[in-house]
């Protein structure tokens, strides 16, 4: 049974830096490409960032490119997002999710990833 477990939200304040780390068990981690997504309330849920299955490529949705790294570590089945300089517009649930993949590529959109986390809270306060 394939589990993805976020952990390390909270709330902070603005401009403060959190880092998000999602763990991996009843899959074959290394084959997964992995994404992080967030939902803000009364919003649908949005791409936040990729990464491929080798930790090669990553891509980034433009209002957190610069500010927001994604990296995985998959000889502990985990991948996590590193989120700095953090603004009231990132308060959301973030959801890391995965997608198997034979190459190399990131994936952007909801409908691409197979299975999802439960979520992560993220609370950032002016």
């Amino acid at each position: 049974q394939v589990q993805l477990v976020e952990s390390g939200g909270g709330l902070v304040q603005v401009g403060e830096s959190l880092r998000l780390s999602c763990a991996a068990s009843g899959l074959t981690f290394s084959v997964y490409a992995m994404g992080w997504f967030r939902q803000a309330a009364g919003k649908e849920r949005e791409f936040v960032a990729g990464i491929s299955r080798s930790g090669g490529s990553t891509s980034y949705a433009d209002s957190v490119n610069g500010r927001f790294f994604i990296s995985r570590d998959n000889a502990k089945n985990t991948v996590f997002l590193q989120a700095n300089s953090l603004k009231p517009e990132d308060t959301a649930v973030y959801y890391c999710a995965a997608v198997l993949t034979s190459g190399s590529n990131t994936y952007t959109r909801v409908v691409d990833y197979r299975y999802w986390g439960q979520g992560t809270r993220v609370t950032v306060s002016s």
